[in-house]
C-alpha cells in the first residue's frame, strides 16, 4: 500500500472510500514483491498493480466487493492451465493478496491516513495489518514511525481491538523491520507471545529514498544523475570545481555540492543503501575519496577509469593504507560489460551493475540461462556470498 502512498494520500484528502489489495507473500516466480498494491475507490478508479496484469481484474473485483461489505479478505492466486478461463499467474508463481477496505468512519481509517501521509512526505513509517487470524482482528492495524515521527504514548498508533500485549509486540517487531527498511510477514501468537493461536501480520515499511552520490561533474555524470533519479534515488552531484558543478548542467540532481569529494563524504550522512559513483578518474580526488569510501558501510562503491587507471589507482590506494579486503569492495572499472560508448550507454551499464549488486543478479543474459528471473531472498543471499568468496 505504501508504494502508492502519494496517490492514496490524495484520495484521503478528498474524503474518498477505497479498498487496497496488497501482496502479502510470493512463492516461486512472480512479477511483484510483498508490499506491492492495487487500490480501487468508490467510483471504480484504480491505481497500482499487484501482478503486472495477470490477476488485476480479479483483484479489482475483490476490492469493489470489500468496499460494499466492509470485509477484509486474504486470497491466493496461483498458476493453473486446467481451465483456459481460470484466473492465475502465467509466470507459474503463487501470490497471497490481502484486501482491506479503508472507509471513512472506521477504526483503522486514522491509522491508514497517518501512514499514507507519512509515506507521501518521504518519512519513515511502517504499518502492520492482520493478514491471517480471527475474523474480529482482520483489518485492524498499528502504525510505527521513524525517530522524528509522532506516535502515541506507547510509541505507536492504532491497535488490535483490546489486546495490548499483541499491540506492543507487533509494534516492536514492525519497528525492527522499519529500521532495516524491509517489508515482511510476522508470525505471532494472538496473545502477543511467540506461541498460542497463530497470527500472520503483514508489515509494510516505507523509508526515504536511498542516496546516490556522484562525484565528478562530467558528461557521464549528467547521464548517471538522470538514470539515478529514474531508479528512485535521491541524487547528489559533488565536484570541487564550481564552474562545472552547476544546476544548469545537472538540472535533475536533487542537490549539487561544490567541495572536495573526500571532505564532503566525511561530513554527509550515508547508510547501507547508499551508492557512491566516483567518475573523477583523477588521483588527487580519487585516492582520498576512495580511501574513505571503502571503509564506509555503504551498498556500492564504483570508480570510473581505464584498466591502466584502475591499476595505478589501486597501487596508490595500497600505498595510502587501503587493505586488500577493502579494495575487494571496489567496482572498477565501473559498470557491466555492455559495450557502452556514449554517456547514456555508460550510465546504463553503471546502473545495471548497481541493480545486479542490490538484487543479487549475475549480470548474465537471461536467454538460455537456467537461473530464476525473480530470485527469492535466499537465492539473492547465496549469490552475494558467492560473489564475495
Amino acid at each position: 500500500m505504501l508504494d502508492i502512498a502519494e496517490e492514496l494520500n490524495r484520495w484521503v484528502g478528498q474524503g474518498r472510500d477505497f479498498a487496497v489489495a496488497t501482496v502479502v507473500a510470493v512463492t516461486g516466480s512472480a512479477p511483484r514483491q510483498p508490499g506491492a498494491a492495487l487500490a480501487v475507490d468508490e467510483a471504480g478508479t484504480a491505481v497500482g498493480s499487484v501482478s503486472g496484469g495477470c490477476v488485476e481484474g480479479a483483484v479489482y473485483d475483490l476490492c469493489t466487493q470489500a468496499l460494499q461489505d466492509g470485509e477484509t479478505v486474504l486470497e491466493r492466486f496461483g498458476y493453473s492451465d486446467d481451465d483456459a478461463f481460470a484466473v492465475g499467474l502465467t509466470c507459474g508463481g503463487i501470490i497471497d493478496i490481502l484486501v482491506t477496505p479503508v472507509r471513512v468512519g472506521t477504526a483503522q481509517r486514522e491509522v491508514f491516513e497517518a501512514a499514507l501521509a507519512a509515506a507521501a512526505r518521504g518519512e519513515a513509517a511502517a504499518v502492520a495489518r492482520i493478514a491471517e487470524g480471527p475474523a474480529e482482528l482482520k483489518g485492524s492495524a498499528v502504525l510505527v514511525r521513524g525517530e522524528s515521527g509522532e506516535a502515541g504514548a506507547d510509541g505507536f498508533l492504532g491497535g488490535f481491538g483490546g489486546h495490548p500485549e499483541l499491540d506492543r509486540m507487533v509494534a516492536e517487531e514492525a519497528r525492527a523491520l522499519l529500521d532495516a527498511g524491509k517489508t515482511g510477514v510476522l508470525e505471532v501468537g494472538a496473545d502477543g507471545r511467540l506461541c498460542g493461536e497463530p497470527l500472520k501480520v503483514l508489515v509494510e515499511s516505507s523509508v526515504p529514498p536511498p542516496r546516490m552520490i556522484v562525484f565528478g561533474a562530467i558528461d557521464f555524470a549528467s547521464a548517471l544523475v538522470r538514470i539515478g533519479k529514474f531508479l528512485g534515488y535521491h541524487v547528489t552531484l559533488c565536484d570541487a570545481r564550481p564552474v562545472f558543478a552547476t544546476k544548469q548542467r545537472f538540472p535533475e540532481a536533487d542537490e549539487i555540492v561544490v567541495d572536495w569529494p573526500h571532505r564532503y563524504l566525511e561530513g554527509t550522512a550515508t547508510d547501507g543503501r547508499t551508492v557512491l559513483c566516483v567518475l573523477t578518474h583523477d588521483a588527487k580526488f580519487d585516492v582520498p575519496l576512495l580511501r574513505l569510501a571503502l571503509r564506509l558501510p555503504v551498498a556500492y562503491v564504483g570508480a570510473m577509469g581505464s584498466r591502466k587507471t584502475h591499476e595505478d589507482r589501486n597501487r596508490r590506494l595500497r600505498e595510502a593504507g587501503v587493505t586488500e579486503l577493502e579494495l575487494a569492495r571496489l567496482r572498477s572499472p565501473i559498470g557491466l560489460d555492455l559495450g557502452a560508448r556514449s554517456p547514456e550507454e555508460t550510465a546504463l551499464s553503471i546502473a545495471a551493475e548497481i541493480v545486479a549488486d542490490r538484487r543479487g543478479g549475475s549480470g548474465a543474459a537471461l536467454t538460455g540461462a537456467h537461473i530464476p528471473i525473480h530470485p527469492d531472498a535466499s537465492t539473492t543471499a547465496a549469490r552475494r556470498i558467492g560473489s564475495v568468496a
